[in-house]
């Protein structure tokens, strides 16, 4: 073909000079059936080129093309596609920048044949890439090389695809202040601390053998093995069997598969263990601890106290201090039921003792409300937490976590059985009436249960201390006005 144009690439991983080339050639009007696209092999010379990795300089004939406007989407699409090792990929990128500049429909076609084609062969490349940098073992020399790059751990590797200079950027910034070089059939390259250097490929036998570091490794990878949480179906998908020839653990895969129904039945045999707690010294559950456990007579808030102080039914008691159950007389009129204990509360084992609490004491003592009247407790009954230095700092509990101690609530008022409660915030409110309660809008409000409980909901004192100092006076005395309505009503249903 007379007017048929060959495009030379320097390599197969030459995407700045395919670009270059395809602006040129697109600026030109040249379509897609007469351009034939090679590359000039592999490079020559010594293991690695003694000039760092740069872009290929600028075409002066492309730099004065005019300015092709193709989508965003396809500058990262040509980036990956051009790194597949399908020799025909530089022809199905430059058609389908064809198309793009001449079908304004296809930028918005995401089942065009040509689009999907180089999506795929660019997912391959990213999941090539990603397995580089999952699966390079590198083994340290002897000695630093002598050729001025001081090269002192070397690793093999044998990637699927083109994704070597595109790939090395990472180990520069994970392995900076070592001197490695990774190497590859068809290229490799090095790193000295401040620079990258691309070369030739070279052979597996360049690569130094196992150490003593390997075998510790291999020691403590069999020792780390838990046979329960083995899926042979997934560890092949992320771990494709190409690549154990050169990984060192890939040997002990075999053995340690065939023996994990056997190891799994021992560890079921051996029973559960407790986990060991870790609980502050001035807690007041250690001082328990140390006296013989007495079984509380059943149907009791005491009884109820032990029960739920061994619940693990959510992942909170696991961490928590010790639950904190309710506290108060039995046939209480009033039940104020807040979220859940804070770090006073979990460290002391009494609910509202905290800040929050000592806010709550305030209120009633100028409302003339005996605390030893009342009966107080939360919605979830352990302390959740996020530790910050030597802090904890309070997490609101899950819906599911709330969930599991709700019947722990349920029991309280079955035995209590107050003629009011007190739903001081929102995860208390749920927690009463089976609902979402926006306490915003419903707070002051009387909620009646399916068992006749009636239920006011107001703020809880927490939200009160969050306050800015300017609103807490007005917000404080509507929190005091709910609190004396609840009071009010709980007398009058009480003489009833």
């Amino acid at each position: 073909m007379a007017d048929a144009h060959t495009v030379q690439l320097a390599s197969e991983d030459d995407v700045p000079g395919f670009r270059a080339a395809a602006r040129r050639l697109l600026a030109q009007g040249v379509e897609p059936g007469r351009i034939s696209w090679h590359v000039t092999g592999a490079a020559e010379g010594d293991l690695f080129a003694q000039s760092p990795a740069q872009e290929n300089p600028p075409n002066p004939e492309a730099a004065a093309s005019p300015v092709l406007k193709l989508p965003a989407f396809f500058v990262t699409l040509c980036n990956r596609t051009a790194l597949h090792a399908d020799p025909a990929r530089f022809g199905l990128l430059y058609r389908l920048a064809w198309r793009l500049l001449r079908e304004p429909g296809l930028r918005h076609d995401p089942l065009d044949p040509d689009r999907m084609q180089a999506e795929q062969m660019a997912r391959v490349v990213r999941r090539d890439m990603h397995k580089m940098t999952a699966f390079v073992r590198f083994r340290p020399l002897a000695a630093p090389t002598d050729d001025g790059w001081g090269v002192t751990h070397v690793a093999w590797f044998e990637p699927g695809h083109h994704i070597v200079e595109a790939t090395a950027p990472f180990f520069a910034r994970r392995f900076a202040q070592m001197p490695w070089a990774i190497l590859t059939p068809e290229r490799s390259a090095r790193w000295n601390g401040q620079q990258l250097a691309f070369g030739p490929g070279a052979q597996k036998s360049d690569a130094p053998p196992a150490d003593a570091n390997e075998r510790l490794w291999l020691t403590y990878y069999e020792n780390i093995f838990n046979p329960a949480r083995l899926k042979l179906a997934m560890m092949h998908k992320e771990m494709p069997r190409r690549y154990w020839k050169n990984l060192p653990e890939a040997v002990l895969i075999q053995p340690l598969a065939a023996l994990a129904a056997q190891r799994s039945g021992q560890m079921v045999e051996q029973g559960a263990s407790e986990p060991a707690h870790r609980r502050p010294a001035a807690s007041i559950a250690l001082r328990l601890d140390q006296r013989p456990e007495v079984v509380e007579a059943p149907g009791t808030l005491a009884a109820l106290r032990q029960a739920t102080e061994r619940c693990r039914a959510c992942a909170i008691g696991q961490f928590a201090t010790q639950a904190v159950h309710g506290e108060g007389p039995v046939h209480a009129p009033l039940m104020l039921v807040g979220e859940q204990p804070g770090d006073q509360e979990d460290l002391h084992g009494r609910p509202f003792v905290g800040p929050a609490g000592q806010l709550l004491d305030r209120a009633l003592v100028q409302l003339g409300l005996p605390r030893a009247a009342l009966y107080l407790t939360n919605a979830v009954k352990h302390f959740k937490f996020e530790p910050r230095g030597k802090r904890r700092i309070h997490k609101t509990a899950a819906q599911q976590e709330a969930a599991a101690c709700l019947d722990w609530l349920e029991h309280e008022i079955a035995l209590v059985r107050p003629a009011v409660a007190v739903a001081l915030g929102s995860t208390a409110a749920r927690a009463l009436v089976g609902r979402p309660v926006a306490v915003a809008s419903e707070r002051g409000q009387w909620l009646q249960r399916d068992d006749g409980l009636r239920v006011l909901v107001t703020l809880h004192p927490a939200a009160l201390l969050r306050m800015d100092s300017h609103g807490f006076d007005a917000a404080f005395a509507a929190w005091l006005d709910d609190l004396q309505k609840a009071a009010d009503v709980s007398l009058e249903v009480q003489n009833l």
